[in-house]
């Protein structure tokens, strides 16, 4: 099992410089992760999701704050950090486990160790059998799997997850959500999904980071105080995407309740 990583984000501010003029992407952005913990960031189109995104897995550095990983300054790109795109970006002349053994070129580890390893993860995913298939011979949702396989290969302590099932359809999309949930308590590692989708937001992390753009912020941060696996229908459920949900709208937020209190201690609920 990997290390689970802590991430601080501290008063975190980044701009563009476009047409000899800045352009402010991200505003006092203050975030801390604890290990383990799996935060979701949701937000329109324009708020710096993906931006934030890129400075924690070290592809930009030119910004100004902390980005602490661990207590260490984040510096460039790392086997420590793992991220899966909306698009899987699988090499189309690789089969699964040679798409997969990419993940570990760098690693410091015997030609054994990395067969293992490619292996375990192979499985982990759901996809053991299709090791010598190509991508053009996967579906969607299976590219996907081997995406987040090679993801977490090298067992990163963070993984990062930049709209990994946007382009996928609503079952297969439901479908890997129960799936990536499984994984990320397998391997028990610290995750931070972007995306769109309030319900998946919900559904997978402890938290919901709101962000609103230009230039992005949090907005506010709502807890998910539900046990594991979730249900999508249930009351409390329905009331926390609600919640979220309000964040994007003028209408007043209704209080959140918490149906423990509102019925009595006694009473049990099966989410």
């Amino acid at each position: 099992m990997a290390h689970a990583g802590t991430l601080e984000i501290k008063d975190l501010n980044k701009q563009y410089t476009v047409k000899g003029e800045p352009l402010p992407v991200l505003e006092n952005i203050s975030l801390s992760i604890k290990p383990g913990e799996f935060v979701s960031i949701v937000g329109s189109s324009g708020c710096g999701k993906s931006t934030l995104l890129r400075l924690v897995i070290g592809l930009e550095e030119d910004y100004q704050g902390e980005i602490l990983l661990d207590g260490k300054r984040i510096v460039g790109t790392s086997l420590d950090r793992g991220i899966v795109f909306q698009e899987h970006r699988l090499f189309p002349w690789l089969n699964v486990e040679q798409n997969v053994s990419v993940g570990l070129l760098n690693a410091g580890l015997s030609d054994a160790a990395k067969k293992k390893s490619v292996q375990e993860h192979i499985e982990l995913v759901g996809l053991k059998g299709f090791e010598t298939a190509y991508p053009y011979q996967l579906s969607g949702g299976m590219s996907q799997r081997v995406a987040i396989a090679r993801a977490l290969v090298n067992r990163p302590e963070v993984l990062l997850l930049d709209e990994p099932f946007g382009a996928l359809d609503a079952l297969t999309r439901a479908h890997l959500q129960q799936e990536l949930q499984r994984i990320w308590e397998a391997e028990g590692i610290t995750a931070i999904l972007v995306t769109h989708d309030v319900e998946e937001a919900v559904y997978l992390g402890d938290r919901v980071v709101v962000m609103q753009p230009r230039p992005g912020r949090i907005k506010r941060i709502v807890d998910v105080p539900l046990a594991r696996s979730r249900d999508r229908g249930s009351y409390a459920f329905s009331q926390i995407k609600d919640d979220v949900l309000s964040e994007f709208s003028d209408a007043p937020r209704e209080e959140l309740i918490n149906p423990q209190e509102t019925l009595g201690a006694n009473w049990q609920f099966a989410w």
